[in-house]
């Protein structure tokens, strides 16, 4: 009996070596069982060992195997060849950003947004560590929980129509990761604004020489490129494998942002803390 198969139609790109990105044919066994990414693994085992693209857990939870499959972009540890046949398959790299490699993306552009919404709980004063944890009732975590589930996979970049046309935009998921930050009780990021916090906050947590002490998320998010430049087409939160929704995050900041102004204008001492 003839083993069933399918053919990948895989991008290859090697700067330096090649003008611009080609694609290569491969065919793989066909297992029900298979998902897109072992179909990967198979020709880089198999067939050609220079084939390059990144992968770790297998199991939707490290967000590194994120790429193009037929043009969508899917975590390919998820998509499987069962829901494709009977193919061809096209993997390409995501969209919206530069390859080093074949399937290989650069994340600096990416990291370098999510280090400026500051993705972490800052508080003025720190409070002993003998004193205990900060606590939360279950109604203070399920505030924020939707948006903590992020995985850092791009997914959303790779959707959004915004990113590609102005890749100044600070992007969905560094967008939706400020905002659970901003919703979880036990952080006092959003807007730190006063001098003296601004240096304490600085000296506590090294940060960058670039970054003016003052500038903590409410300034990043209310920029020209922060949440106004989204047009709400929605791409991002379809494509997420983890339900984020970081499109409801967005408009959720704008509306956040807007009232503070508003506050800051009738009352000057200051909006929301």
């Amino acid at each position: 009996m003839t083993e069933e198969t399918m053919t990948l139609e895989v991008t290859r790109y090697r700067p330096g070596h090649d003008r611009e990105p080609r694609t290569e044919s491969f065919t793989v066994p066909y297992r029900k069982d298979w998902v897109v990414l072992d179909a990967l693994n198979h020709i880089k085992d198999r067939i050609d060992g220079t084939l390059s693209y990144r992968w770790s857990c297998r199991m939707g939870v490290c967000g590194s195997c994120g790429m193009m499959v037929n043009g969508v972009p899917k975590l390919t540890c998820a998509a499987f060849l069962r829901d494709y046949r009977p193919g061809p398959i096209r993997v390409g790299p995501l969209a919206n950003f530069p390859v080093i490699r074949d399937l290989v993306i650069a994340l600096d552009d990416f990291m370098e947004k999510l280090r400026r919404v500051k993705p972490w709980i800052i508080r003025a004063v720190e409070k002993p560590v003998a004193d205990g944890e900060y606590l939360q009732t279950p109604a203070q975590l399920d505030a924020y929980k939707q948006f903590s589930m992020c995985i850092n996979c791009m997914l959303c970049y790779a959707a959004c129509p915004v990113y590609g046309l102005e890749p100044a935009f600070v992007g969905p998921a560094a967008i939706a990761l400020a905002y659970r930050y901003n919703l979880d009780s036990r952080d006092e990021g959003y807007r730190l604004r006063e001098p003296v916090l601004a240096i304490a906050l600085a000296y506590r947590y090294n940060l960058d020489s670039r970054d003016e002490g003052y500038r903590l998320r409410e300034p990043v998010l209310s920029e020209a490129v922060g949440v106004w430049e989204c047009t709400f087409v929605g791409e991002c939160s379809v494509v997420c494998p983890k339900g984020v929704d970081p499109a409801a995050a967005i408009q959720r900041s704008k509306l956040a942002g807007a009232t503070d102004w508003l506050l800051s204008m009738i009352m000057p001492w200051g909006g929301r803390r």
